[in-house]
Parts: C-alpha cells; structure tokens; sequence
C-alpha cells in the first residue's frame, strides 16, 4: 500500500462496527452494518473492522457481507488466539479484495494469571502459533497483545518481535482499559522502536480507550514517535467511555499540520454525515458540546465571540464548518416546497433515497410542514433518520391516541403492524408515557426492562421536534431506539419500538468469552 512506503501517512483503522457495537445498547443489524462500512468507504477509511466473525452467526454473515461489498478498504476481522476463531474469520473475510486477521492475545501480568491463566511461555507460543495460523488465510495479519500499556515491557518486546518474524504485519498496541497518560504511551511506542528489532518490518498501530478522557491525546502521541496505524471509532463510539474518536484525530491532524506533519487518506467532508449516520443507528445521541461533530461545535452564543466571528471567522473559529461536512443553509423548506426541492435537499445534506423511502420521507415532510411554522435542515434530518433503514422491522408504529392530564386516568389507545397484522389496544399507566409502553407490551409482549428515557429537542420553539432515546434491556443485553416526531408521546412510541425491533436481532446474538477492548 502507498500509505505504508509514506513515512508520513497515517492509516485510519475504523472499528466502530466492531468494537463500537461492544458500547451498552449499541446493536446494528446486517443492512446498518452495511450502511456504515459504505460510508467509511466512501470517507477514505484505509482498514474497516467489520466484527467478531465468531461471536454468532450474525456477526459472521455482517463481516461477510461486508467483505463482499467493500472494494477499496481493508475489511478486518477480529479474532482471538484460537484456532476456531481464526479459520472462523477467515471463512467471513473470503470474499474481500483486502482481508485483515486481526488476532489478539491477553500479555499483561493481571490477564495471563486471571484471565487466561496461563503462564507466559504458553501465552508466548500461542502468539506465534495463531499468527502462524493467520498467515495461512492472508498476507496481511494485525497481531495485538491485550492490555498492551499494562504489558511488562520485556515480555511485550520479546512477544511482539515474535509475532512480526510468525508473519504478523501491523503491530497494534492497545491501551485497553484507558490507563495510559500521553507521555507514558508515547515512550512505550518509542521502546518498540528502540528494542524490537524487526519492528521495521511492521506498522506500529494504537488503539486507545477514552476511560480518563486521553484516547485521541494518547493516539497522537504515540503518531508523534512513529505509529502509523490509529484505530478509532466514529463519535467515539465503544465500550464503556469509548475509544479515540476518528473525526477528533482527523481534524486535528488537519488543523494543526504545523505541529503534526502527518496525512490520511480521510475526506473530512463526510464526517458530519457520518456521525449523523452511526448516531441514528445505534441511539446513541451526540453530546452537544463533543469536538467536531457536536451541535455547539460551531455555535457562538457569547457577544464577544458572535462579534469577532462576524468580523472574521478565525477570531474564534479554527476550523470552518465547511471542512466537515456542516451545512449551515437558512431556513429554506416549507409546507409549499415540492418534491423536486425535497429531493435536491436530502442530497445536500448527505442522503440518497430510493423511490419508495423517498416517497415516505416526503409524506412526513408535508405532515411536519403542517405543523410547524418553519422546517430547519435538522428537522428533516431528524426525519429522514427515523424513516430509513427499517424496512426489515417486525414491529412499525401505526397510530397513537392519548389522554392525559393532571385528573387522570392516563390511557393510550394504541395501533402497531406486527409482522405485518395489524392490531389496536387500549391501556393505562402512570402517565401518558407510561401509558403509552404499557399497549406496546400488551401487544407484543416481552421481559424487557426499560433502562433510559431521554427526550432532546431537535430545534427551538414549542414546536420543535421532539428525538426521544429509549433503551431497553433484556437477559445482560440492551438496545437503543430513537424516534422523532413534533408529539413527545408518538416519538417515545416510536423510539420504543425502534428499541424492540433492535432487540429482536440482539437476541440472535452471543457474545463469545475474552472480547479484546
């Protein structure tokens, strides 16, 4: 590869369908899984980790599909040490024209002796025997030692030199449980460099986990000192407090080139609509004031600031909106605008919809221009989120009566298709949102355990579009749902059952022992 012989490319390594899915109440079905890994695609993402090609038959046939439709990127598959794991991904990455085993084994004092509980010149072995194995599938195999900042370092450089000789092609270390500080990872990569001596043969990665708030800090760092691989996720996304976020190292990368001299191949242009996109997917709202992609990102509410702005942008602006993908159009769609204009407006903001999704969003259009005085481009974003991807969906909402007040009772008489049947009840709760959940249960019932209700304005004024978040957990599993609608109580309806229908393909899954972070 190009970005390889160019010692100042940086290769971006995206796992937000692999580890991003590990995040509580993060799921995505095959067709969003696919949706996502096109759009990495089309961004110039080198290397996409598509999943756990034996955590369950679904994550086998998403990375496979992912390898049959990915022509330009990496597509990886991740695997531990076992010979199951390996022939497992092997078998799902057979259709793609670049394919990456990426095999991993715990080497940290604390994970040899609990987790593995095995002795280091085992675990030694294993390194060199399921890289070994890796190599008989592809020649190009990603080896990574768990817990790699908690490593001793004697028994990392000794592992990872022995790795590099099995065949392994990109080295990455792992701050797996987010302990490292910037200038301690960097010296840690520095120490590679300076002790392996075959590391020339190999491409030194990071993967970075975000528990002190340090994974893009800690990614940077060790670039500084000669990683050329970062892995990364799309807003964040990941277990626990998640991983480096990529629009964060790639704008930074961007914006201070004078004191980072480093590339990728990343078109930055597409990472509001893909931070859009994975948002929408897994339910997992962007924080208004997260770097880049946040809706504050590039808002100035103070005097001095909307002064100097209005002057000159860069007073207060390092970067423009433009280099991201941000549209900032005016108010420009209305209850008169026709389908034509719809149309040119979903392109602009970075969708593209077949004739019967398109002929749906248009309908919510109008019924929304109806009722509200002014649509703004995130009205319709919001809108078009909540239609598309969900043509496989079991349940659909169909309609929603409520009554409610401060007299009571509270009831919700309620209409959902299921499987296609479509059929009404009539229940009560303790209020109208409580209601409400209660005639979805008793249509289609179920032990699920609601875990979040979260309601987000979309725009201003007591017309705004409500976007509700709602997360439902069942036996150790849990899924997100959006839904978005100018009534609250039909954008919880919506985003519950979202919730359910993501539920429904969670089910399907098992998530196999040991999963590397």
């Amino acid at each position: 590869m190009n970005s390889q012989r160019d010692k100042n490319r940086v290769i971006i390594f995206d796992t937000t369908l692999r580890d991003g899915e590990q995040s509580p109440g993060a799921s995505m079905n095959l067709e969003e899984k696919l949706r996502i890994a096109q759009m990495l695609e089309e961004m110039g993402v080198d290397v996409i980790e598509a999943g756990f090609p034996v955590a369950s038959n679904g994550d086998f046939e998403a990375v496979n599909a992912v390898a049959r439709a990915i022509k330009n990127s990496t597509v990886a598959g991740l695997a531990r040490a076992g010979r199951a794991d390996i022939e497992r991904a092997a078998d799902a990455l057979k259709p793609a024209v670049r394919p990456r085993i990426h095999t991993f084994l715990s080497t940290s004092p604390l994970h040899m002796k609990y987790k593995l509980q095995m002795e280091p010149e085992q675990v030694h072995q294993l390194v060199i025997d399921s890289v070994t194995l890796a190599r008989r599938f592809t020649d190009d195999v990603e080896w990574s030692p768990e817990d790699g900042s908690r490593t001793e370092h004697d028994f990392l450089c000794r592992c990872v030199e022995s790795a590099i000789k099995a065949g392994a092609r990109t080295i990455n270390i792992p701050d797996t449980v987010g302990y490292a500080v910037p200038a301690e990872f960097a010296a840690l990569i520095a120490m590679l460099f300076n002790r392996v001596p075959n590391i020339d043969q190999a491409i030194v990665s990071v993967h970075c986990h975000n528990d002190l708030g340090l994974a893009v800090a800690n990614s940077l760092a060790a670039v500084a000192v000669g990683a050329r691989q970062v892995e990364c996720t799309i807003n964040g996304l990941g277990e626990r407090a998640g991983n480096a976020a990529l629009e964060e190292i790639i704008m930074a990368l961007r914006t201070r080139a004078d004191a980072m001299p480093y590339t990728t191949g990343v078109k930055s242009e597409h990472i509001t609509k893909a931070s859009r996109l994975v948002s929408t997917i897994t339910g997992f709202v962007v924080q208004p004031n997260k770097a880049i992609v946040g809706a504050n990102a590039f808002a100035h509410e103070s005097g001095i600031h909307q002064d100097g702005v209005l002057k000159h942008a860069q007073t207060y602006e390092i970067m423009t909106p433009e280099s991201v993908g941000l549209n900032r159009s005016n108010i420009v769609m209305g209850k008169h605008s026709g389908r034509h204009a719809f149309r040119a407006k979903l392109k602009d903001l970075g969708f593209e919809l077949g004739d019967n999704a398109l002929n749906d969003a248009f309908r919510r259009f109008k019924d929304l221009a109806d009722k509200k005085k002014h649509v703004y481009d995130e009205d319709i974003v919001a809108l078009v989120d909540d239609e598309i991807g969900r043509a496989n969906d079991r349940i659909r909402f169909v309609s929603l009566q409520v009554v409610c007040g401060s007299k009571g009772p509270q009831t919700a008489e309620l209409e959902l298709e299921i499987d296609g049947q479509a059929l009404h009840t009539k229940a009560s709760g303790d209020g109208p949102v409580d209601a409400t959940f209660n005639a979805i249960k008793a249509l289609f019932p179920h032990e699920a355990t609601l875990r979040l209700f979260q309601v987000n304005a979309v725009t201003e004024g007591t017309d705004a579009q409500a976007e509700v978040t709602v997360r439902l957990e069942e036996s150790g599993k849990s899924v997100n749902g959006q839904g978005a609608d100018t009534d609250t109580l039909v954008a919880s309806a919506r985003a519950y059952v979202h919730a359910l229908n993501k539920l429904l393909v969670k089910r399907e899954k098992t998530a196999p022992a040991a999963m590397t972070a």
